[in-house]
């Protein structure tokens, strides 16, 4: 008997960190499943005349007639969810399926599966077919993510996340800064060998690392140009998008004791090519060659340069090529708020320290993998954390007292444990080496909001995002803005700060804290209890009492405010 086949939209959805939910909270976190699918997802389904036919414990897949109708009911069940504790992803595809009995099978809900596990938390992934159906039917933007490959999928999959309002993926344009202004974008790895991308990262990012320490230059930090990485990009739009005059491309080849690195510099207003070369070396040269393509992209750019600024923008090299492997595997993964990834790039970190213990850049970073534990609901023992990172930041400071890194991860472990007095001079001598380090200026944001300069603490968060405008840390900016705005005592500001940063990372549950707090001084109580009885679900041993012992950094006056506002929302003594 042939199979029974038709062409259906796909909807593919699962629980985001189901199983760290559930580890801290099997029974809560059960019944809000349970809730969610009886009073949103059932409803929302049926409402979009769509049939869901299969459940996968913390997930679910459903089929519509058409693509509209699909994600037009994703759209609405991740509003309905997004202010909840139970954050979801959603993918949908297009595509032939099998009928068996009541399931569905085939190449259609195989695709829609896979797309559904590479969207962002609280986000929705489609295919290009289904982009192609929806684009003119309906009021919402969609950010090109490129062709993507999916495991056990064939061929490559154009991928488009769906976003806020209007009708095509158009960004914002950006003024261009008043110097050179240059964003590095990630290097090809034409090694074929996929166990070699964290190299091939590493030498975009120790070039851009390189060009940002010169004070004449605008340069867009490493992870807003990583943002591009595995997508065919148009050059000029990413100059509209990111606001700048010039794009270095390149690609690294290292094959057996060989490394060839190429590199071509375009002017993103024209398109024309200014420069291309390539530099072959063997694989102990890798540093000296990454500062000869810095040198030729500063002699285009910005020729007036004199050589003894550039042999001052250059950092100080590890001794061990494996201890720097180390480093470029970690890197990614530091500054994440899953602990498990965290705890495998302390892992990678360590075994860098143990391979070169003169190299400061793992200690820094390691000194902010526990300074996060502290700070971030992740550890029983929040003061032990901090003064592991005081000890780890203060040993990488010996070592290298002129990496802009090393300076801000100490002034943060130090501000984190109340000592501001010691941060400050810290954060102006690292800014004065890279000026062009989003991330020290947001860590200069948080300084300055624990000092109680709040106007200040805003313009560096939005210094910050300038610098680096696709960040996916820019939660962090507008989390410390919704806080300076509680310290300025405008509160409704503060939430919708707040909210904003939410939306952007939809697993950093401690924001409801904050957003409690906000709405709590804004007189809308009922919503603040709301909040935080959502917050209590995942962290029910939460107490004032614990929250004091976490917080060392914030004023007297800060926090009796604060604390206040968690009394308010009904976080209990």
């Amino acid at each position: 008997m042939t199979a029974q086949r038709r062409l259906a939209a796909i909807l593919v959805a699962d629980v985001v960190g189901f199983s760290r939910l559930v580890g801290a909270d099997e029974t809560g976190t059960l019944a809000r499943l349970a809730t969610l699918r009886r009073e949103v997802v059932d409803p929302e389904i049926a409402r979009h005349a769509g049939r869901l036919f299969k459940e996968t414990g913390d997930g679910f897949l459903a089929e519509f007639a058409s693509a509209v109708q699909a994600v037009t009911c994703a759209m609405d069940i991740q509003k309905a969810a997004e202010a909840g504790s139970l954050p979801l992803r959603i993918g949908i595809h297009v595509g032939d399926v099998v009928v068996q009995g009541d399931d569905l099978m085939g190449d259609g809900v195989n695709i829609a599966a896979r797309i559904e596990g590479i969207a962002d938390p609280g986000g929705i992934a489609v295919s290009r077919a289904v982009y192609e159906q929806v684009r003119d039917r309906l009021d919402v933007g969609f950010a090109d993510k490129g062709e993507i490959e999916l495991k056990n999928i064939g061929r490559p999959v154009h991928i488009f996340a769906v976003g806020g309002p209007g009708v095509a993926p158009v960004a914002p344009t950006l003024a261009l800064p008043d110097k050179p202004s240059i964003a590095v974008l990630p290097f090809q790895n034409m090694s074929g060998d996929p166990e070699q991308e964290y190299f091939t990262d590493g030498m975009a990012e120790d070039i851009i690392t390189a060009l940002s320490r010169f004070k004449s230059l605008f340069v867009i930090a490493r992870n807003s140009s990583f943002t591009y990485k595995g997508k065919a990009v148009d050059v000029r739009q990413v100059g509209r998008e990111l606001g700048v005059r010039y794009v270095l491309e390149g690609s690294v080849r290292k094959a057996g004791g060989k490394v060839r690195i190429t590199g071509q510099l375009i002017d993103a207003e024209s398109g024309a090519h200014l420069w291309a070369d390539r530099f072959d070396g063997s694989l102990e040269d890798v540093f000296l060659l990454q500062d000869q393509v810095t040198t030729s992209v500063v002699g285009a750019i910005a020729p007036r340069l004199r050589q003894i600024e550039i042999e001052k923008a250059q950092r100080r090299r590890p001794d061990n090529l494996d201890a720097y492997a180390c480093v470029m595997r970690a890197m990614p993964a530091v500054w994440s708020f899953d602990l498990d990834k965290r705890l495998e790039a302390l892992r990678q970190l360590h075994h860098a320290i143990e391979l070169d213990p003169r190299y400061a850049l793992p200690q820094a970073l390691s000194a902010w993998c526990h300074a996060q534990s502290a700070t971030y609901d992740s550890t029983s023992d929040p003061a032990r954390e901090r003064l592991l990172a005081v000890q780890l930041a203060e040993a990488a400071a010996r070592l290298d007292s002129d990496d802009e890194v090393v300076l801000a991860v100490l002034a943060a472990a130090y501000s984190l444990s109340g000592d501001h007095a010691r941060a400050g001079p810290l954060i102006e001598k690292a800014l004065l080496l890279n000026p062009n380090s989003a991330w020290t200026w947001q860590r200069s944001g948080w300084l300055n909001l624990y000092l109680e300069r709040y106007e200040l603490a805003l313009e560096h968060f939005n210094r910050s995002m300038r610098i680096s405008p696709l960040d996916p840390l820019n939660f962090n900016c507008f989390f410390g803005m919704g806080a300076a705005y509680l310290g300025l005592r405008q509160f409704e500001e503060a939430a919708t700060c707040v909210k904003k940063s939410m939306s952007m990372h939809s697993e950093t549950l401690f924001a409801h804290r904050m957003l409690a707090v906000a709405l709590a001084h804004a007189g809308r109580q009922e919503e603040a209890r709301d909040v935080m009885r959502k917050y209590l679900r995942a962290h029910p041993d939460m107490t004032i009492a614990r929250y004091r012992q976490m917080t060392s950094a914030a004023s007297a006056e800060f926090l009796s405010m604060y604390v206040e506002g968690l009394r308010m929302a009904g976080l209990p003594e």
